[in-house]
């Protein structure tokens, strides 16, 4: 403790000889400032981003659920799960009293994007009201009470609360994780820390297909209460972010925030600062009219809404759904086996991606994200309109487990991380609350949409929905390379000024 107690002293020490000398380096800095003539931590910024992203867990959990639960609890199905032999038996249990018909799948199914509606439009305000942690911490019961709720579950009623639940903790994380982490980061590792919430979503969806495989049904879900349960003990150490505390006049707790995030013998006096200028430019918490009033923050809201359109017009979930039917016809691999191995691959990908983005930025990986999905779902679209009208894509059965894996991979590194990262950093503190939520909200509609769609779409012929979805990736690359900027690197006001045509 003696020598911690002079290395303390001395930092204050030439911390005022520095200024007496009028020496301009500053141990650590926000946007405005150079952050790279010091030497800070940024261990607890991964930290507090990873504690936040178990929300991000618990919604890959939530979102791939039904997969391998469906085909337990489907009508017609009299099989259970067989604990013993890790498989499926055809003695009855308990555990699969409840059968879903096809169209009760179907609402348990869709009760997670209804609910996610709910989730995200209110968790911007409720975030500028009571902060972003607290917003959590409330946001972090409907994701307990829904486990709790499947878990125990022995009526199809159950599972429709259980999942409403969960899709409005879902939704809500989408907006408060994004919003927590683009305002505890520093410029340097923005990027990086904004990847970790698609990644651990990932990972959430991987454990699911692994642990799905293994267990029965309410086994799976009892297990998954387990993240819900670690966020909320995460939440109590992590603090809130000082954009937040300054916003709302608490100077002292700001500083303390930065010293938890930053280091302990971090200078933050001009960071501090920084985010006070900022403020002061903004005011008060603006109201929708102000959102698309202000040029700037209209054209945030339109890059922010296109990507998240984009994102889910890839068709990105229609080729979740399609895989299984094209791995059985095209594959000798058990589906299960190659579910996984896609899953593997979307967290390796993801994991590149938060690796490379503030190396390539974030203009070059969605450009290259939407061309390779082009063309993968091109080649998909071709496939299957060669296979309506001759045999030979029987020669060819390889092509498509070819582009599904390119496609994941493709879309891992870019339109999978990248629009939720860009949400977090295209808008000042006075409009993110609204800003976030009706970003995430127009994800979630578009989510059903696609979902919608692609039923309607696959009635015409299984080659149309992917023909469509190509010509929306077109569209995608044509859009960023034209209109998008890199913001690689880039501080608040800078972003800012290229919004606002300056």
């Amino acid at each position: 403790m003696d020598s911690e107690k002079v290395v303390r002293a001395m930092a204050r020490w030439w911390q005022t000889v520095s200024q007496e000398d009028g020496d301009s380096r500053n141990p650590i800095t926000y946007d405005l400032l150079q952050e790279n003539q010091s030497k800070t931590s940024k261990t607890r910024q991964y930290v507090a981003a990873m504690i936040i992203c178990l929300g991000a867990v618990a919604a890959g959990t939530a979102l791939s659920w039904t997969s391998p639960v469906f085909p337990q609890i489907s009508a017609g199905n009299e099989s259970s799960f067989n604990s013993t032999t890790g498989g499926i038996s055809n003695s009855t249990s308990n555990e699969n009293d409840i059968r879903l018909t096809d169209s009760q799948k179907t609402l348990v199914g869709s009760m997670l994007p209804f609910g996610a509606l709910f989730g995200a439009l209110p968790s911007g305000y409720i975030a500028d009201r009571i902060g972003r942690r607290y917003t959590a911490m409330v946001m972090d019961i409907p994701f307990i009470l829904a486990w709790i709720t499947l878990s125990f579950a022995n009526s199809v009623g159950w599972l429709y609360l259980g999942r409403f639940l969960i899709g409005i903790a879902t939704g809500s994380f989408c907006v408060v994780a994004p919003m927590y982490i683009s305002e505890i980061a520093e410029t340097s590792i923005r990027g990086s820390l904004g990847t970790l919430f698609q990644l651990l979503l990932t990972i959430g969806i991987l454990f699911i297909y692994v642990v799905g495989a293994l267990v029965s049904w309410k086994t799976l879900s009892l297990l998954c209460l387990i993240i819900p349960i670690l966020l909320l003990v995460g939440l109590f150490i992590v603090p809130e972010t000082p954009v937040y505390l300054l916003k709302n006049g608490k100077r002292s707790e700001a500083n303390r925030a930065l010293k938890w995030l930053w280091g302990d013998y971090c200078n933050t006096s001009n960071a501090i600062q920084a985010i006070q200028n900022d403020l002061d430019q903004t005011g008060v918490d603006a109201s929708v009219k102000d959102l698309f009033s202000n040029r700037a923050s209209r054209n945030g809201m339109v890059i922010s809404v296109l990507l998240m359109v984009f994102q889910q017009f890839s068709g990105i979930n229609a080729v979740i759904f399609f895989m299984n039917e094209i791995f059985e016809s095209s594959s000798t691999l058990n589906p299960n086996v190659c579910t996984i191995v896609v899953g593997v691959v979307q967290v390796i990908m993801t994991l590149a991606s938060s690796l490379l983005i503030e190396k390539a930025g974030r203009k070059i990986l969605l450009i290259f994200s939407s061309t390779i999905m082009t063309v993968c779902l091109a080649m998909l679209g071709a496939y299957n309109t060669i296979n309506r009208h001759t045999d030979l894509s029987q020669s060819i059965g390889w092509l498509p487990l070819l582009c599904i894996v390119l496609f994941i991979v493709s879309f891992s590194v870019g339109y999978g991380p990248i629009p939720w990262m860009m949400m977090g950093e295209l808008f000042m503190p006075d409009v993110k609350g609204i800003a976030v939520s009706l970003s995430v909200m127009m994800n979630w509609v578009c989510v059903s949409l696609v979902t919608w769609l692609f039923g309607v779409l696959n009635a015409g012929g299984a080659d149309v929905p992917f023909w469509f979805f190509s010509a929306w990736m077109g569209v995608a690359t044509a859009y960023v390379a034209i209109a998008l900027q890199e913001t690689k690197g880039k501080s608040a006001s800078q972003i800012q000024s290229w919004l606002s045509g300056r």
